[in-house]
């Protein structure tokens, strides 16, 4: 073969890829692959994303036989050098919508698609026609089958609820990939490829982050216009407002129950009383009159005593032994009993006048015996509270400052009044007693723990002395007698000795909450606390709130001397 014809061979290989170029520049620069509607390049413009395999394979093949340049020719038409060029687009055509993955990446993509969002205002009046049809739209990207409706008026809030839930958590499939503006294929080394790869991510994400803001956009603008999440937010609120106004009329039923229940135990208290008060008064008039009965019985038999010794001339006819008779017989009849009176003049009565005589003598020796006896355990009783005073005054109990009966009665008032767990007691008690004392001698903490034990070493019967003395300078000092009460003096000691009843602690505690129960301003105040302190008396009521104000009072003034002489000395 010659130079010659090697030559032509090449020129026209060369002209041959040159009208190959030439047409593929021309189809890519008047027809780019992302501009083209490949659904309407084969006739499928109608129908687009669902149609099937078979019907893409069929127009893909009609548009060929139609469009064929080779079928033109045997047509006869005449078939210009750019008619080439739309073959190429249905060839592009069918090579992406015959590929399951292209296909979908231009779906994705599809230029028909309205992404257009509807405002707030739009749907004011016909919010279901304009929000209805947005969804149904774009319900095509979603991955998950079964895409809820939007419903109407009548849905219910489980519906409502479910189709927002789906919608905030829209999981689309859409992505951007048909959009990459460089072909990663093109590229002329690894390092290329990498780069332009980035570059698409980058793209895509871009896109996809703008579809996923559109999604939500639409789905905050129906929520907001969506009258039923409005009717929904009232039946809600009404839900609330009634539970509440349950609980409330429900509080009210049970506080009218209490105060009902609280009233009844109040009259049944009330009632109770009464009708101890009614007992009360019954055993005091049936003790009266059994008084009275053996008031009489005894005056009675004292008479009868009386005139007995007077019949017999006080068993002597010498004057001044029938005087000192009839002294022991007033004596017999102050000292002896009634049954004792009884059998004495039953013994009178049944015996001669010698007899009666032994018989009133051997009364009189008795009485005279007993009475010496109490007399000597008196003289007795003196001389050992002597002694004990004397050893307290030069021993531990105050040094050589004497204590008077009136600082013994303070000191026992004082103990009583501060009671054990005081704070500081003993100092309180001293400045107490210093506060109040009349002999104005100055007590320590110390001398007062000191008296108070020797106190407590004291018999019954010394003590006994001590509230005597005590009784008879409140006697003296008032002019009035004070009701004792039956205990035994001994047992008097540790209280007050003119208290006639004891407060219990659980008529303290009622009386208590009483004050609480019904403050100043309560109309017939002391009437309702007597009534709430079953067994008292509005006088004793208000008697006791006295001495507890005073109590207070002393506490108080005592602890804070206490209170300042500690601050003084440190």
């Amino acid at each position: 073969m010659g130079r010659r014809t090697v030559f032509l061979h090449v020129l026209w290989i060369l002209g041959c890829i040159y009208q190959c170029l030439l047409g593929v520049w021309f189809c890519f620069c008047f027809f780019p692959p992302q501009n083209q509607d490949h659904y309407a390049v084969l006739g499928l413009g109608n129908i687009r994303y669902r149609a099937t395999q078979k019907q893409i394979k069929a127009a893909h093949k009609s548009m060929v036989l139609k469009h064929h340049p080779d079928k033109r020719k045997a047509a006869g038409e005449q078939i210009g050098e750019g008619d080439n060029d739309y073959f190429t687009c249905i060839t592009k055509a069918y090579e992406i919508l015959s590929d399951p993955v292209k296909r979908r990446a231009f779906n994705s993509i599809d230029p028909t698609f309205d992404n257009s969002v509807p405002s707030k205002s739009e749907a004011k009046e016909n919010f279901f026609e304009v929000f209805s049809p947005v969804f149904e739209r774009n319900a095509r990207w979603s991955n998950k089958k079964n895409v809820p409706k939007l419903g109407d008026m009548n849905s219910s809030f489980e519906e409502v609820d479910a189709f927002y839930s789906f919608w905030y958590n829209f999981d689309s499939w859409r992505e951007f990939s048909y959009l990459d503006e460089e072909e990663k294929e093109k590229a002329e080394c690894r390092d290329e490829r990498r780069w332009i790869e980035k570059q698409n991510r980058a793209a895509r994400a871009l896109r996809k982050k703008e579809e996923m803001n559109r999604i939500r956009t639409l789905v905050d603008n129906a929520y907001s216009c969506d009258p039923r999440i409005k009717k929904f937010k009232e039946e809600e609120k009404a839900k609330k407002e009634a539970e509440k106004k349950a609980k409330v009329e429900a509080k009210r039923k049970e506080q009218e129950a209490k105060e009902k229940q609280r009233q009844a135990e109040l009259e049944a208290a009330r009632l109770a009383k009464e009708k101890e008060e009614e007992e009360v008064r019954q055993q005091a008039l049936v003790a009266k009159k059994e008084k009275e009965i053996q008031k009489k019985a005894i005056k009675k038999e004292r008479q009868k005593l009386r005139t007995t010794c007077k019949n017999w001339n006080y068993f002597s006819d010498n004057e001044a032994d029938c005087v000192k008779m009839m002294e022991e017989v007033e004596k017999l009849c102050d000292r002896l009993e009634l049954a004792s009176l009884q059998c004495l003049n039953e013994a009178l009565t049944s015996t001669t006048r010698e007899g009666g005589k032994a018989a009133v003598v051997k009364q009189i020796e008795e009485i005279n015996e007993q009475i010496r006896r109490e007399k000597e355990e008196a003289e007795a009783r003196m001389r050992q509270a002597t002694k004990s005073s004397e050893k307290s005054s030069t021993g531990g109990g105050g040094g050589s400052k004497n204590w008077p009966e009136d600082d013994l009665q303070l000191l026992i008032k004082a103990v009583n009044l501060f009671p054990a767990g005081t704070n500081s007691r003993w100092e309180v008690i001293a400045n107490y007693m210093n506060l109040h004392s009349a002999t104005g001698i100055k007590r320590t903490a110390k001398d007062v723990i000191n008296k108070a034990k020797s106190l407590q070493k004291l018999d019954p019967h010394q003590k006994d002395d001590i509230n005597k003395k005590a009784f008879d300078k409140f006697k003296k000092e008032h002019g009035v007698v004070p009701q004792m009460d039956s205990a035994a003096p001994s047992e008097r000691f540790e209280g007050s000795p003119l208290d006639s009843s004891p407060w219990t602690t659980e008529e303290q505690k009622l009386l208590e909450q009483a004050l609480k129960t019904y403050p100043v301003n309560t109309p017939e105040r002391w009437e309702k606390i007597a009534a709430a302190v079953p067994g008292r008396s509005k006088k004793d009521c208000m008697k006791r709130y006295k001495e507890l104000v005073e109590m207070v009072k002393a506490k108080k003034a005592a602890q804070e001397q206490v209170m300042n002489a500690t601050k003084v000395k440190k």
